[in-house]
């Protein structure tokens, strides 16, 4: 294959398009650094690659030539190598040349044949699949304790052959001919726009793929060669992209890489076309795109297959299905996708609605909108309906988030994939989790996290510190759009484990702080232009608050029994009844561990105490278990409570609007870690019994936490009043209409109803976070009830019709012009009598039965 390239332009033999330098790879996993959770080394299996033959009698170098249909140029050359290598005072005793024949139909087969030197052999293939098939095979083929890469057109010397082996006896291990660094000499020049398109294409894999490399297409190349046929069985691609996957393999594991200065001159007969250069894009795109293994692809279908179990109660029929243990959320996580689509289709501000709340309307940035996927969802929720956006967001939110910890955990700690798939699945699926998945994806929708942690523990090894912290600047703006509660509780984690981790590795942290410090203020610059502006709206805005008190009611902070307890949801362990005891609702189950993963997490620090990393996943999952016991601790078997840690943050802002069980959310991630961790090790255990005995107790503290579907029942059909739009003849101009009674956190079926009835009209009260009012900015769920409201709630739960008077009436008349009340609706529903008998009185005049609701119109003469 020829070599018809001048300085920086595409060489036929090895590339059109350049060669990538040493820098860290995309794909794969970093070069060793001092991060603090390592990286396995990258398998170098030769699947579908021939095996070397001989390996028992292995020769000084191997020199491999890549050749199609080379019947002009090939015989030349074979005679300089040989000549060369054979010349008085050469060094090389041993030696063997391979042609590596990439389905030549000319005699290009032949000229190896005929000679009679046995060292000079033919490695035939198959078809013409590219020079990198080519390559493959010839290097695999190989038994040279050196292999030279050259090509067929001799454009570099043999003799040059003398300058790389010198940069390998340096301690390098692969020396590249370079026509671009000081010392190369140039003979005949190629075509200017070969130059220039080589150029081009050098620079764009300098920029994508490889940095330092100023020349990565001579076609002239000597490695160490186990480790060249380590990268060349490890390669995927077959065309002329080989030379910058091999070079990039070399530096993904850390071997060093010389350029050496050559002396090359343009050859006629190159292999090469324009269409080649398009091929090699495809290439660095392939390149740069992580080819999963089956086994990975295998563990993302188990992932999403377990996602599609656990909401399966109405993911086949999302508008007709509700979520039992959602309480009111998935009405107002519907709204919230609606909500969002309509501002997004009509131009108006995300951040704001005056749909609910009327006349004052909801800051939607101080709610939780996840307006990172309710935004780019809007066409879905168009054309679809919210129920629909909000089933699939949590359905294939849990599996982007399964796979994100996967991928993470397979980078940094363990090689075995089913160690990380058992690891990734406990903290995606891990039980309060699952009691999330019922009514808040922000909190399970965390695919965002992972990726994350990986970009933070990158600027911690001083690893390309400026670009990791602009990615890392606009991971965190996007996860602040997904929920920034979450974000928060990461960071916590993340925090909790630098601490730990410096705890028992002091050297790593003390090399770890400049390049971290210097990321995260890079990191900062970036995230906060784009999030500034939202951030103001938050806590400035219309109808903004300051934080909300949510008490000290039950399950508001853990208990250690919550921690050892096992979840409603547990398939074979579950106690409904203990749980709601331990918790808020069966929303915020945010513990729930059971005693058996807590004594096997245990067992597993202890076993493995000795690595660092070990240590430190232990005391991050130990001390956010801590924080979420609350601010008052209480002694076990006694009535006294001493002051916990979380004390020093609950006043802090942001930190006084966080429940605090849900701290122990932190606590998944680490414990799925420490549990890859352990199968891994059990994987590599020499005695059967020790892996039996270790993966039955894994199996039974997993066990009790495998979740039931979660409970869906049908859902109530909404009043033809809504849907076929009879409410448009009571509502005009910005005037509301109010529900009997109005929406609030404990029935928001309201929100479901506007939904239905495609956002057109306003309504007061709802189900959101807001102030208080009156000057009062302190957050609450909802709306403080005015005196219409709060009676028609009380009547709502107890039953019990009020005694009405005439300032009871009058309250009532200010109340509905407060709200600009075009009517009041009424759908059926328990104690439906004495709530009509109730507005009937406030009204003063019996209501209307119009297309399944009572209606009272309040417009004049109606």
């Amino acid at each position: 294959m020829s070599r018809a390239n001048a300085p920086g332009s595409p060489a036929p033999g090895t590339s059109p398009i350049g060669t990538p330098p040493t820098s860290t790879s995309p794909i794969g996993t970093p070069p060793t650094s001092t991060s603090p959770i390592g990286t396995p080394p990258t398998s170098t299996s030769p699947t579908g690659t021939p095996e070397p033959a001989h390996r028992t009698a292995p020769v000084e170098l191997s020199v491999v030539i890549p050749a199609f249909n080379e019947e002009r140029r090939l015989g030349p050359t074979l005679d300089a190598v040989t000549r060369y290598l054979d010349a008085t005072g050469s060094h090389w005793r041993t030696w063997e040349i391979l042609v590596a024949d990439d389905g030549s139909t000319d005699a290009t087969r032949e000229l190896v044949t005929v000679r009679r030197d046995p060292r000079v052999k033919l490695v035939a293939g198959s078809g013409n699949r590219g020079k990198g098939h080519a390559l493959r095979r010839g290097v695999a083929a190989g038994r040279g304790r050196q292999v030279l890469v050259m090509d067929a057109d001799l454009a570099t010397p043999v003799e040059e052959l003398e300058r790389l082996e010198k940069a390998l006896a340096d301690g390098n291990a692969a020396a590249i001919g370079s026509r671009a660094v000081p010392g190369a000499t140039l003979g005949d020049r190629q075509h200017r726009i070969r130059e220039l398109a080589g150029r081009a294409g050098n620079r764009l894999i300098r920029g994508t793929t490889l940095r330092g490399t100023r020349d990565t297409q001579c076609g002239f190349k000597l490695f160490d060669g186990d480790k060249a046929r380590a990268a060349f069985a490890a390669s995927r691609l077959n065309g002329w992209a080989i030379d910058v996957e091999v070079l990039h393999h070399f530096q993904r594991v850390g071997w060093p890489v010389a350029e050496v200065p050559v002396h090359w001159s343009h050859q006629p007969g190159s292999k090469v076309r324009p269409a080649d250069y398009l091929r090699v894009l495809r290439d660095l795109v392939r390149l740069r795109l992580p080819v999963p293994r089956p086994v990975d692809v295998v563990a993302v279908l188990l992932f999403l297959a377990m996602a599609v179990a656990l909401c399966s109660g109405r993911l086949l029929d999302p508008a007709h299905r509700y979520l039992t243990d959602s309480l009111q959320d998935q009405n107002q996580w519907e709204w919230f996708f609606a909500v969002t689509a309509d501002n997004i289709a009509h131009l108006r501000n995300p951040l704001f609605t005056g749909l609910q709340g009327a006349p004052d309307g909801v800051n939607l940035m101080a709610n939780t909108t996840m307006l990172g996927l309710s935004v780019p969802l809007t066409p879905v929720t168009l054309l679809f309906g919210p129920a629909v956006t909000l089933s699939l967001v949590m359905t294939l939110g849990l599996a982007a988030t399964a796979v994100a910890w996967y991928r993470l955990i397979v980078k940094r700690l363990v090689r075995q994939r089913a160690a990380a798939f058992a690891g990734a699945a406990l903290a995606t699926f891990a039980p309060p989790m699952i009691s999330h998945a019922n009514a808040h994806p922000n909190f399970v929708v965390l695919f965002m996290i992972p990726p994350i942690i990986d970009r933070a523990l990158r600027l911690t090894a001083g690893e390309r510190v400026t670009r990791n912290a602009v990615v890392l600047g606009l991971m965190a703006a996007y996860q602040f759009f997904l929920g920034e509660e979450p974000l928060l509780l990461a960071a916590m984690g993340m925090l909790l484990f630098a601490a730990a981790y410096a705890a028992v590795r002091p050297d790593v942290a003390r090399n770890a702080v400049r390049p971290l410090l210097n990321g995260l203020a890079v990191a900062a610059a970036v995230c906060l232009p784009l999030v500034v502006y939202p951030l103001a709206w938050q806590f400035s805005g219309p109808q903004s608050y300051t934080g909300i008190d949510h008490g000290t009611a039950p399950g508001v902070a853990n208990s250690v029994r919550a921690l050892l307890s096992f979840a409603e949801r547990s398939l074979i362990a579950g106690d409904a009844h203990r749980a709601d005891a331990l918790s808020l609702n069966p929303t915020e189950q945010n513990a729930f561990y059971g005693w058996p993963l807590v004594l096997l997490a245990f067992a597993i620090a202890v076993g493995l105490r000795r690595r660092p990393v070990v240590k430190a996943l232990a005391g991050t999952a130990t001390a956010a278990a801590v924080l979420s016991l609350g601010s008052r601790i209480p002694l076990p078997l006694t009535d006294t409570t001493v002051p916990g840690p979380w004390a020093a943050l609950a006043g802090l802002p942001l930190f006084d609007s966080v429940i605090e069980s849900r701290v122990a959310l932190v606590c998944a991630p680490p414990l799925g870690m420490l549990l890859a961790l352990a199968v891994d090790r059990l994987a590599q255990a020499r005695r059967l019994g020790t892996q039996y005995a270790g993966l039955l107790a894994v199996c039974l503290a997993l066990l009790p936490l495998v979740p039931a579907p979660l409970k869906s029942e049908p859902r109530a059909e909404v009043p033809a009043f809504f849907t076929d739009g009879t409410w448009k003849t009571y509502v005009r101009g910005d005037e509301s209409l109010v529900p009997v009674p109005l929406a609030e956190p404990g029935d928001a079926e309201a929100l479901h109803w506007q939904t239905a009835a495609g956002l057109g009209f306003r309504m007061p009260g709802g189900y959101f976070n807001g102030p208080y009012g009156d000057g009062d900015r302190t957050g609450v769920y909802g709306v403080p009830l005015r005196f219409t409201a709060s009676l028609l709630r009380d009547v709502r739960y107890t039953g019990v019709v009020p005694v009405i008077d005439a300032r009871a009436r009058a309250e009532t008349r200010e109340d509905l012009a407060y709200w600009r009340a075009g009517a009041l609706v009424l759908a059926p529903q328990p104690h439906e009598d004495r709530l009509r008998e109730t507005v009937e009185k406030l009204v003063g005049r019996p209501g209307k039965w119009v297309a399944g609701v009572w209606v009272w119109d309040l417009h004049r003469g109606s």
